[in-house]
């Protein structure tokens, strides 16, 4: 299954708008994700992510509840494994 995951930016890189990728951690993970879609983003901000695209932004509260719902399906095994 392919799901959009919520991740919180801890680091962006500077290689322009169209090249734009940061660190997310996806509780506990972490992995290099294109920033493009959401130059609004910033370091501590919560992004959902799709195949190594963020997508949109996302408050810490909804985040964390999507995790939570993530766990309990056991559906977070797929992005650990990558």
């Amino acid at each position: 299954m392919c799901l959009a995951i919520p991740g919180k930016i801890i680091e962006i890189g500077d290689r322009g708008d169209l090249e734009r990728t940061g660190k997310v951690d996806f509780g506990g993970v972490t992995k290099e994700i294109n920033l493009a879609y959401v130059p609004e983003a910033q370091v501590g901000d919560y992004v959902i992510v799709h195949v190594g695209f963020a997508i949109s932004r996302v408050d810490e509260v909804e985040a964390q509840r999507t995790f939570e719902y993530l766990r309990e399906m056991n559906e977070l095994s797929e992005l650990e494994n990558q």
